[in-house]
């Protein structure tokens, strides 16, 4: 399951639709990253964990 920034949706999906797969599911995330700390990021995580463990198993 690609995780990424929303920084970087659109680049995801045309980079998806450039190797066939249009389709491919991927969460996004607030950006940026790089300057968060640990706390910050694990917050971003347990925001999407939902969404990406029904895009795994549906």
């Amino acid at each position: 399951m690609p995780v990424a920034t929303e920084e970087f949706r659109t680049a995801a999906r045309v980079q998806a639709s450039r190797l066939g797969r249009s389709d491919l599911e991927a969460v996004f995330v607030p950006h940026p990253i790089q300057d968060q700390t640990k706390a910050e990021i694990e917050r971003r995580a347990d925001a999407v964990i939902e969404e990406i463990v029904r895009k795994l198993t549906s």
